[in-house]
């Protein structure tokens, strides 16, 4: 009666590159099989398994013997999906770690004057308003009243304070839509 097959260990002695290979051959497709299980593509599956089999090789030109190569294989396997999954998905739209952070700055830049052009717009607008409906806006937006809050405050009725908040978010957005 013969024990389960197992794959013999991975040693730095003579003949570990063909343990190595056979290692490969009988492990290659089903840890492919796991990355694209794993939402992986085609390519990245090859590449990860690639990845995998380089960690392994490098793991076992270390001082100790691994005993599972096999069991250390899967979970390389399984730390490299793990990252592969956290990776930003544009993580190959760009040629070097300096291009993405310069892409990153010219959008930050880009954002930073659209909001200050945004911001100026709005001040200009609020500007134009009637100072009564400009207070009342203010009082809501900024202060975070309410219009309760805002109607005894200034004498009106809430209904009046709404009609006044209409007029104001109308305006504003007519300035906005005119201007940009």
């Amino acid at each position: 009666m013969t024990g389960p097959v197992t794959t013999p260990p991975c040693s730095t002695g003579e003949g570990s590159g063909t343990r190595l290979d056979i290692l490969f051959r009988d492990q290659r497709i089903s840890l492919m099989r796991y990355f694209t299980r794993n939402r992986a593509s085609q390519a990245d599956a090859e590449d990860l398994a690639q990845e995998a089999f380089l960690r392994l090789a490098h793991a076992d030109r270390g001082a100790t013997e691994i005993a599972q190569p096999t069991a250390y294989l899967r979970q390389i396997g399984r730390n490299l999906m793990r990252d592969h999954v956290k990776a930003p998905a544009h993580r190959h739209e760009f040629g070097s770690p300096e291009m993405v952070d310069e892409a990153i700055s010219e959008a930050n830049e880009l954002g930073r004057l659209e909001a200050r052009d945004r911001l100026r717009r709005v001040e200009a607008a609020l500007g134009r308003l009637k100072p009564k409906t400009r207070n009342i806006f203010l009082a809501h937006r900024l202060d975070g009243m309410t219009y309760g809050e805002i109607a005894e405050r200034t004498g009106l009725s809430v209904k009046g304070v709404e009609k006044q908040m209409s007029k104001a978010i109308a305006q504003l957005g007519r300035a906005l839509d005119r201007n940009g």
